[in-house]
């Protein structure tokens, strides 16, 4: 009987863990450009006082459209604010919005190059936003992850990749300030060369599918200029040991872009749980095939790839 009691009130109590309120409230945490950026914070209503890890969530739109409240993510965000993790969902600027892809090859690396620059650009002012209200917010500055969608997905890895090598835009976050992690879905670094990382990264979790003509699985560069996808980082970190999860899902499209959010969340739940909190040094490749699936392409050239996100019709 006492084990039986014991058992209910252990399932009362997820009952009551699921049925607390996520609560939405809306800042202003940058101008740039003349142009006003927004975050919405999603944190579960309750008392404590502990310091909780924070996701700050890019949202995907090929850096041409998208929102940071799209109903799509909110399921995501309400489930990690659930779990105890304060969730900061936020705009930053597309830079391709305006863009016209028929201006040739040199004009769109200019264009990307510039897209992805201020997407980082506003993902750092972002988090300095987050590391100034940490204290009232609860939030623990060492467990800040970067986590985001296709677009959104390039400028987290973008920009875990720029603060490890140094780069001069990183310069802008706190001394010393160190990602605790990244949640891919579908990303890429873009890059003139083959991208390398001076110092090790936050640990990264990496979903892709190997038939995305979105965002490149592996590369797709011209004259070394490009965008270098997950199975490409993976091999990176590799060669330095470094901690990473690389979810590859065979002749699946830029749908895995998003699908993770929904069907993969106990997942990315288990690599904050170990890479982040209990900081476990695991290398882990999970390999999806389905046996009854439709055999897409995988080899796309970079033009494949331009015309897949930014042709006119």
């Amino acid at each position: 009987m006492k084990r039986f009691i014991l058992l209910a009130m252990a399932l009362l109590g997820g009952v009551v863990l699921y049925a607390q309120d996520v609560v939405k409230t809306t800042y202003h945490y940058a101008t740039h450009q003349e142009q006003q950026l927004y975050l919405d914070r999603y944190v579960v209503d309750d008392e404590t006082d502990e310091m909780r890890p924070c996701m700050i969530f890019a949202f995907g739109g090929g850096f041409v459209q998208g929102s940071r409240d799209v109903d799509f993510y909110k399921g995501y965000f309400e489930r990690l604010a659930r779990e105890g993790i304060v969730v900061v969902s936020i705009d930053y600027r597309l830079g391709l919005r305006n863009f016209n892809a028929e201006g040739g090859v040199v004009a769109m690396v200019g264009a990307l190059d510039n897209a992805v620059t201020i997407a980082v650009e506003d993902i750092y002012c972002a988090t300095n936003f987050v590391v100034a209200n940490a204290e009232e917010w609860g939030v623990d500055v060492s467990k800040i992850m970067l986590s985001g969608s296709s677009a959104g997905a390039i400028t987290a890895v973008q920009a875990e990749w720029m603060r490890a090598n140094g780069d001069w835009h990183a310069e802008v976050l706190p001394e010393g300030f160190r990602y605790a992690g990244v949640v891919s879905c579908a990303g890429a670094i873009f890059s003139v060369g083959k991208p390398k990382f001076e110092s090790q990264p936050a640990p990264m979790l990496l979903f892709h599918g190997t038939s995305d003509s979105n965002v490149p699985y592996d590369k797709a560069s011209m004259f070394g200029i490009g965008f270098f996808g997950s199975a490409y980082i993976a091999c990176q970190l590799d060669k330095m040991d470094a901690p990473y999860w690389f979810y590859s899902a065979e002749y699946v499209d830029h749908s895995l872009a998003g699908t993770p959010l929904v069907d993969q969340c106990d997942l990315i739940m288990q690599f904050i749980r170990d890479f982040v909190i209990a900081g476990k040094p695991l290398r882990i490749r999970t390999e999806v095939e389905s046996l009854d699936g439709v055999k897409r392409p995988t080899r796309f050239k970079a033009m494949d790839y331009i015309r897949t996100n930014y042709q006119r019709d």
